[in-house]
């Protein structure tokens, strides 16, 4: 079930199971509480609790500002989802594009030492998309026709907005950050806007990260084609976060 409040979206798991943790989904540029619908959906079938909130806005002029902003907004939609036993850790946020920019950086900022259990840096950008109409920015951000079609309809969508620069104190800090708090980096294998180099060095960086390359996938890795497998490996992540990250699966032998 989705419920609509005035800045969240909320999905909430099945009756029955008990909730496994709580995830927090911050969109990037561009994008609504809706892009994140059918991800939403898939983490909460599997027992999380999920929370969309609106994308950030981060303004190169007054970085810290925007930093603090966020970091306030984020606490506050975290404590918004206290159930009678409290926020259900697992507490998890999932960033893409410009969110998963002012996820890192905040961790950064902070050192990890108060904040989420953990991270999900999705489509983190190196550079804007450039000029371009709406069909060229469809092709950096997708070849999913349910996700084309998904954010083409949605009225709150902003067209072009990829091509807004990312402020470099930020991108700096995200790239730079060595807080020690478990991260998955997913990066599309034909996203043009990311930096492979620079997204080794950062994974390099944090002492407990992995880097997950989705091949052939564009910039908005979290709904592009390959997004069953992509939320497969965020929940894996998720179970594995909660085993002190050692995975459950071990494959012992294969052919393929």
């Amino acid at each position: 079930m989705t419920e609509h409040a005035a800045e969240y979206a909320d999905h909430h798991g099945p009756e029955g199971p008990a909730t496994r943790g709580t995830v927090v989904v911050v969109p990037g540029r561009g994008e609504t509480r809706e892009t994140y619908t059918r991800l939403g959906r898939r983490l909460a079938a599997d027992a999380y609790r999920v929370r969309v909130v609106d994308p950030p806005r981060l303004d190169a002029d007054d970085p810290e500002g925007s930093l603090s902003a966020f970091g306030d907004r984020i606490t506050e939609a975290v404590a918004g989802t206290a159930g009678p036993e409290g926020v259900v850790g697992p507490v998890v946020l999932v960033g893409a594009d410009t969110g998963a920019v002012a996820v890192a950086a905040l961790l950064a900022r902070t050192g990890g030492t108060a904040g989420p259990d953990a991270v999900v840096l999705a489509g983190l950008p190196a550079r804007t998309a450039g000029a371009g109409d709406w069909d060229d920015e469809l092709d950096v951000r997708t070849s999913c026709p349910a996700h084309r079609g998904a954010i083409a309809a949605d009225s709150g969508f902003r067209r072009g907005a990829l091509d807004e620069p990312v402020p470099d104190t930020l991108l700096a800090l995200a790239q730079e950050s060595e807080a020690d708090v478990p991260a998955l980096i997913l990066t599309g294998e034909a996203d043009p806007l990311a930096d492979r180099d620079a997204l080794a060095r950062t994974a390099k960086s944090l002492p407990r990260a992995r880097l997950s390359v989705v091949r052939d996938a564009h910039h908005d890795v979290l709904n592009d084609m390959q997004h069953r497998s992509v939320a497969a490996e965020v929940v894996t992540f998720l179970e594995a976060l909660r085993n002190d990250l050692v995975p459950l699966v071990a494959v012992e032998s294969s052919a393929w």
